[in-house]
């Protein structure tokens, strides 16, 4: 007799664990906490479900997923750049989950092809240029920028970061290697001074007069002209008569031992609806990956383009040759 009211304690517990961890999700996420904790809190204040997020660089968080191996906590990791997310697939530390609601909601250029992670918000790696220095008839294309005519005149962020090798993995698709090798030495060419470390630095530099055009994120330029409406720097939209703007995103996986999938699939659903993917709008100042969705005011004032139609994936499978070409022109 006493033993059954054990065994039925112990289940009874065994039931109240499992709902407490069915009311938790952990993500592993490279993002600013500030971009993303209102879309957790906002998830929480709507479901109830508790969600934990640790935040650090894309390298180290997926190492550690696969250190952590069959006793792994994160439930999901969110990153930036198709190049990472490609990567964590191929490092084995992703599950695919096939989902009717995600297929609905994001189109297919910005999904893995095995359906390992999905993209949440898109992001345009365009020209910027100077409205003191350049006419916009002056500008055409990314390859344009390898002109004679941009001597001494470019500012570019180094290519050890991601977003730039994305787009050279893109070039290359388009082009081959060999045409890309000779667009990338010609950008080197014509830089104004040293590659910098990050896209507002690039986007202050055009607007002090060091260099007169550079490439960049456009979210990068959407905070920095939130903060200065005076800023004398405007984007422009290349390659509008072939194939269009670079686009990336940053996007989510579900972890290959995820402890808690079922809840974890459910906040992925979520984030690719209407109400999640207009709070990433508001707050990141990035493109909306659902195209139902409207971008912000800041975003939509700046006009529409015609986008690159690669999948971004590709940034991934070309990033290794995209690396050693850009080693090869020149490009620190």
């Amino acid at each position: 007799m006493h033993l059954g009211k054990a065994v039925l304690a112990a289940l009874a517990l065994s039931v109240v664990t499992a709902a407490q961890a069915a009311d938790e999700v952990v993500v592993y996420s490279s993002r600013i906490d500030e971009l993303i904790k209102p879309v957790f809190d906002a998830y929480t204040a709507k479901t109830g479900v508790t969600i934990k997020f640790i935040t650090d660089k894309e390298a180290p968080l997926m190492q550690r997923i696969k250190a952590e191996g069959d006793n792994g906590v994160a439930d999901l990791l969110l990153t930036v750049d198709a190049g990472n997310l490609w990567q964590a697939e191929q490092m084995g530390i992703l599950q695919p989950f096939a989902s009717p609601v995600i297929e609905a909601n994001i189109p297919p250029q910005y999904r893995s092809s095995s359906a390992a992670w999905t993209g949440l918000s898109l992001r345009a790696r365009t020209i910027v240029y100077s409205t003191e220095r350049v006419q916009p008839d002056e500008l055409s294309s990314y390859e344009a920028l390898a002109g004679a005519e941009w001597e001494g005149r470019l500012c570019l962020r180094t290519s050890k970061k991601v977003y730039n090798q994305s787009l050279t993995a893109t070039l290359i698709e388009t082009h081959g290697a060999t045409q890309t090798e000779q667009i990338l030495k010609g950008w080197v060419n014509n830089l104004a001074t040293d590659v910098f470390a990050d896209d507002n630095a690039v986007i202050q530099a055009v607007d002090a007069g060091q260099c007169d055009v550079g490439i960049v994120n456009t979210y990068y330029y959407g905070r920095l002209h939130q903060q200065n409406p005076e800023l004398r720097v405007k984007i422009f939209w290349p390659n509008q008569a072939d194939r269009g703007v670079h686009v990336n995103l940053s996007g989510i996986g579900l972890t290959k031992h995820a402890p808690h999938p079922e809840a974890a699939k459910k906040l992925v659903e979520w984030m690719t609806t209407d109400e999640a993917q207009s709070l990433f709008a508001q707050i990141n100042q990035e493109y909306p990956a659902n195209p139902q969705v409207k971008p912000s005011a800041e975003v939509a004032a700046w006009g529409s383009f015609k986008a690159d139609s690669i999948p971004v994936e590709i940034a991934g499978k070309r990033q290794a040759e995209a690396i050693r070409l850009m080693d090869r022109a020149g490009w620190n």
